[in-house]
């Protein structure tokens, strides 16, 4: 167990999609999760929390440890429901929080698009601002970002890589054509 609670520290755990890296820091006994990294092509999780954060310090935590095989079941294709309990919004600004929150209620088997998302939380013609918003999701997974396309049907970006998108999409039961475009009327918003 993390003793002293002045830092911030993180915790690497292994994933079919190599490695993802949760960040949390204790305040006033209370754990607050600060960020999940996801490994993509060019970068390990772990390397990215160690560029991303100062002075971040290894460590572990038993709340941190079951999240951590909780995101292990979800990224093996199993059904797993997050909440926000531990998360802490307060590094992330009041748009994006409102995206963030209607992300995570998008259902899993379902997707939804930038345009829908910002339409649905009554940002005019701020599919781009909802782009950015999700692209710079501090909690990936426990926010399913990766249930976002684009209005065209075309993927999107992703923080994991395209690859990882595309699987974890396929594992929640979402279909595309050979040329990458969505095959699914499950449309959220």
């Amino acid at each position: 167990m993390v003793k002293n609670m002045n830092h911030q520290f993180y915790h690497t755990f292994s994933s079919p999609f190599d490695t993802f890296t949760i960040v949390w820091k204790t305040i006033k006994s209370k754990l607050q999760l600060q960020r999940i990294f996801l490994s993509d092509p060019k970068l390990g999780s772990e390397n990215k929390a160690l560029e991303s954060i100062e002075h971040i310090k290894l460590g572990s935590s038993s709340s941190i440890a079951v999240l951590g095989d909780k995101i292990q079941h979800f990224l093996s294709g199993e059904d797993v429901e997050f909440d926000l309990a531990l998360v802490d919004f307060t590094l992330c600004t009041k748009t994006q929080i409102k995206v963030l929150q209607a992300e995570f209620r998008i259902p899993r088997g379902c997707i939804s698009t930038y345009k829908r998302i910002a339409n649905h939380i009554s940002i005019t013609n701020g599919a781009r601002v909802v782009g950015n918003s999700l692209a710079r999701n501090p909690f990936p997974i426990i926010i399913p970002c990766h249930r976002v396309i684009k209005s065209n049907g075309e993927i999107g970006g992703y923080q994991g890589g395209i690859e990882m998108k595309l699987k974890l999409l396929e594992m929640e039961g979402i279909e595309f054509s050979s040329k990458g475009k969505l095959i699914t009327d499950r449309l959220y918003y």
